[in-house]
């Protein structure tokens, strides 16, 4: 009898100790979702208005013709206002309807240009000048397509204002990255985003 009892204190405590290492283990399933300037959860596959929360720091994110070539780059209009161009989200994570802080996804504008490619932001070539890492558009040929996923975090201001950064960290956990924060790079009168300098504080219209 005392040996019996001493096997199930035993598999009970196994059980216990798997339980225990399991709910470590395991990231939150439903962090905070990312909210829109109503209020709203942002969701995927529609379309929002990225805006700068600082008035004096630009317009809306829009494409940029940096070199009048292709690709496109990331960037903001020069003046606040009603012009830039929307963009959609699409989580990483299959089945997820609702953007969620610090969580993978892919962000792609929702227009046409004259380049034969994606409008998905991609993490793109490093400034020489600066040594700052550009955005710019296109779709990431590696296996695992690192370069295409961006998260959102909130910004330490408050409120529902949030900064975008590139560490896609759920994408490849085994990974390291050198992770940024998006800010914004002014270039012969145009205004490109990049890594590795000022953040850009942000909100998120939906398109009515």
């Amino acid at each position: 009898m005392k040996m019996k009892s001493m096997r199930l204190i035993g598999s009970l405590s196994c059980i216990m100790l798997v339980m225990a290492i399991s709910a470590v283990a395991q990231p939150s399933s439903s962090p905070t979702p990312v909210l829109d300037s109503a209020g709203r959860p942002l969701q995927r596959g529609v379309e929002y208005y990225i805006n700068p929360a600082i008035t004096d720091s630009g317009g809306r994110f829009t494409l940029i013709n940096r070199n009048d070539s292709c690709p496109f780059y990331v960037g903001q209009e020069n003046v606040s206002g009603l012009e830039g161009l929307p963009v959609i989200f699409t989580p990483f994570v299959e089945g997820e309807t609702v953007i969620r802080e610090n969580r993978d996804f892919r962000v792609a504008f929702s227009a046409a240009t004259i380049c034969v490619q994606s409008t998905a932001w991609k993490l793109g070539e490093t400034d020489p000048a600066t040594n700052r890492r550009l955005i710019v558009t296109g779709e990431d040929q590696s296996s695992q397509r690192t370069a295409n996923y961006f998260r959102i975090e909130k910004a330490s201001v408050g409120g529902d204002i949030y900064q975008i950064s590139w560490c896609p960290t759920e994408v490849c956990p085994i990974c390291k990255f050198n992770c940024g924060t998006v800010g914004n790079l002014v270039e012969n009168g145009k205004i490109l985003l990049a890594l590795d300098g000022n953040v850009i504080p942000v909100t998120f219209e939906r398109n009515a």
